[in-house]
């Protein structure tokens, strides 16, 4: 049997790539790439020139009975997104289940992910907290967001600079006005950023100043 190790990748600065991430993409027989040109960067970087298969959200359905059968046959395989852990809001559950139904060992590896430095800076209590990812973009939505109104713990949200502001909007009018709200955005970056305050200040503050790069929304749970 071979083995899957999924190995998290920086989210933005390139030394928070651990020394043992870099050894395993080493290793490995194949790497898994969400992006083969994104990735191929952080290889070329790091001198890693283990060979690259894509495997994203598109046709990780295709493959994945294809690469269990390889790694039956004793090929080590590491998965990688384009950043941060695989399989948080990243392709990796699909090939994950299928090694532990199959037998074949899976290690996951400790790294980056961008919603524990947001929800740690955030201010906000982080004891107790439910990731949630990205919010539905259509159906499903209004169900959501009306369920995690109610929600006592703090919550966290994965969205894109283009869906900011709706996002928003949209806890004002669920949340309300007053709840407390952390948005990071361009974690590990140059110009990282971390704007806290209600939801309506926050709302307020992007739509003077749109935002830029991968964000991380902490919202305080309900009172």
């Amino acid at each position: 049997m071979g083995k899957l190790f999924l190995v998290p990748t920086p989210i933005g600065n390139l030394e928070d790539m651990t020394l043992r991430a870099i050894r395993i993409l080493k290793e490995a027989d194949v790497i898994l790439a969400e992006d083969t040109r994104t990735s191929g960067k952080l290889l070329q970087h790091y001198e890693i020139t283990t060979p690259m298969l894509s495997h994203h959200m598109h046709n990780e359905h295709k493959t994945v009975d294809a690469l269990v059968k390889r790694m039956k046959t004793g090929e080590t395989m590491a998965l990688i997104s384009d950043a941060g852990t695989p399989a948080i809001s990243d392709p990796g559950f699909l090939l994950t289940r299928a090694c532990v139904e199959n037998g074949i060992a899976v290690d996951c590896l400790p790294g980056a992910t961008a919603f524990v430095p947001a929800l740690v800076n955030s201010g906000l209590p982080n004891d107790k907290f439910v990731f949630e990812g990205f919010l539905p973009l259509k159906k499903g939505r209004h169900t959501r967001l009306k369920l995690l109104a109610e929600e006592t713990r703090t919550i966290i949200f994965y969205e894109s600079p283009h869906k900011l502001l709706k996002t928003l909007g949209n806890f004002v009018e669920y949340f309300g006005a007053e709840r407390l709200v952390s948005v990071s955005r361009e974690l590990t970056k140059l110009y990282e950023e971390t704007i806290r305050g209600t939801t309506a200040e926050v709302l307020k503050h992007y739509t003077e100043k749109p935002p830029k790069g991968e964000i991380v929304i902490v919202v305080a749970g309900k009172k």
